[in-house]
């Protein structure tokens, strides 16, 4: 499908700037900013149309004026309408929804037209495709937003690094979903662990525990279609909920910690949910992570009924510990206890999902370095790491994670294609 031509003289030199960016990243050539200055329209195309992502096109379209969603893509055309309906009827985006019938787009391959057709891409797919979407869009000469995590096994990781460099030579504008790190609570609190405030770092902890999530019933759906549409247990599409979830926690733990760790033990297993439904992933895992320093992290996370939650993070150095909000039976606030006690202003946290998406908007128009891949891909290996620790029962280094030729993508994605369940992973004896 065609998009109408544009009238503004600017707009056809951007598009054809953006399309010819491909083959000049892949040569290494530099290109120029893609976006001019100012306040001129960004036109948001949005990859993957669940919850999340509906959700980040509304926070962009939020951050800034003349930012408009202009394509949208998803694997099922009922999600697709879904979002759209949803964000048509949002009072607070009138003018901004410009979708088209044209530029609605559905198919494992739709992301390409969405990419062709924006200024600025929102990647929300399972986290699967990621290394794949970021990659086509950085070569296409487009910014980016990406949900976490970016992907599920060592290759894809490889994947997201080198598309990292291209985007900084051809500066190109990249915030992650970790939201953390534009949140006012956690952006205060790095300054003082950063600043030394609690000394030297030596240990640390993390959780995200909680209860289950959804679920869709298979139904007469072929196995593509059931494994896409039930995404969070299968690890090939979600890297299981350590992952996917969890990531955001061990990404503080890296930003505390100004390093990756560099080996991973751990252990976990199916307890509670081990019908069909629930395809093959773990529903908790505790690993224990080594820094560079010495330092050990404990991660934990879980998704039982039932149980206590928790969703958290703490540091501690050789001057006292710091603490996140969300642990039981405590202050919810982020504080230090030690030498140099702190606790942060209540009512002084901002709106991160929305922040992270003016950043983003603010980086393209003035020309601001901002290229997030490095760090979110960082975080999502600590995970596939821990991950890999606790599938084998062997403990694992960053660069057996970093450099592991296990893909876990299925080859020629195919609507009627054969894809059987993998089975449980189970320690080796």
């Amino acid at each position: 499908m065609k998009t109408k031509n544009e009238s503004s003289g600017s707009r056809r030199d951007f598009l054809k700037t953006g399309a010819a960016v491909g083959g000049a990243a892949l040569a290494g050539v530099a290109v120029p900013s893609v976006f001019a200055q100012g306040s001129e329209e960004i036109k948001v195309g949005l990859v993957g149309c669940g919850g999340r992502g509906t959700g980040a096109a509304e926070q962009c379209m939020r951050a800034a004026a003349n930012v408009k969603l202009w394509a949208m893509a998803d694997a099922f055309s009922d999600r697709l309408q879904s979002a759209r309906r949803t964000l048509q009827n949002n009072n607070n985006l009138r003018g901004r929804m410009t979708v088209t019938d044209e530029r609605c787009f559905t198919g494992l391959d739709a992301y390409r037209q969405v990419i062709a057709n924006s200024d600025l891409v929102i990647l929300a797919t399972p986290p699967g495709f990621r290394p794949q979407h970021i990659e086509a869009v950085i070569n296409a000469g487009k910014h980016l937003f990406t949900e976490k995590p970016v992907a599920v096994d060592g290759p894809g990781i490889r994947t997201v690094l080198a598309a990292y460099e291209t985007a900084n030579r051809n500066n190109l504008k990249v915030v992650a979903g970790t939201q953390r790190r534009y949140q006012t609570g956690y952006l205060q609190s790095m300054q003082r662990i950063h600043d030394g405030q609690i000394g030297t770092l030596t240990s640390g902890r993390c959780y995200w525990n909680q209860g289950s999530l959804w679920h869709r019933a298979r139904g007469n759906l072929r196995d593509l279609e059931w494994q896409i549409r039930n995404w969070l247990y299968f690890t090939w599409l979600s890297g299981d909920h350590i992952c996917e979830q969890h990531v955001h926690n061990l990404d503080v733990i890296n930003w505390a910690m100004r390093a990756h760790p560099t080996r991973a033990r751990g252990m976990g297993g199916r307890q509670v949910r081990t019908g069909p439904e629930f395809g093959h992933i773990f529903d908790h895992f505790a690993v224990e992570l080594e820094y560079p320093n010495g330092a050990g992290v404990q991660s934990m996370c879980r998704q039982i009924d039932g149980c206590e939650n928790n969703v958290s993070e703490m540091v501690t150095g050789t001057r006292g510990s710091w603490f996140s909000p969300g642990r039981p039976n405590s202050p919810n606030n982020y504080r230090i206890v030690g030498d140099n006690a702190w606790t942060f202003a209540r009512g002084g946290d901002n709106e991160p999902y929305l922040a992270e998406h003016v950043a983003l908007i603010n980086a393209i128009r003035n020309n601001q370095p901002r290229n997030d891949l490095r760090n979110v891909a960082e975080s999502t290996l600590t995970a596939i790491m821990g991950r890999m620790a606790c599938y084998t029962g062997q403990p694992v280094t960053w660069e057996q994670a970093l450099n592991s030729q296990e893909r876990l993508m299925p080859n020629n994605l195919a609507w009627d294609m054969t894809l059987p369940v993998p089975p449980v992973p189970r320690a080796r004896s």
